[in-house]
């Protein structure tokens, strides 16, 4: 089922809003259920968590920047 882009737009606002907060408190938890790794594999962790949420919401936010497709374009006429 393809979403519309005024759908789109209101679930990546929401996944900005409520999800990526949510997501980065459960991996903190997660990461800290285990003995502390060295700096460099901690943020190797983070920096793949970062990347790995982008997969599954691609096609939320693909051309959510871009004008609304199916909006009628504007025309203004000018008499002068």
């Amino acid at each position: 089922m393809a979403l519309t882009y005024k759908t789109r737009r209101r679930v990546a606002l929401l996944v900005l809003v409520i999800g990526i907060p949510a997501y980065i408190i459960v991996a903190v938890k997660v990461i800290s259920l285990f003995d502390r790794p060295s700096i460099l594999v901690e943020l190797g962790i983070y920096v793949g968590l970062g990347i790995l949420w982008t997969f599954p919401l691609k096609s939320v936010f693909r051309g959510i920047g871009q004008p609304d497709p199916d909006a009628p374009s504007a025309r203004f006429e000018d008499d002068t």
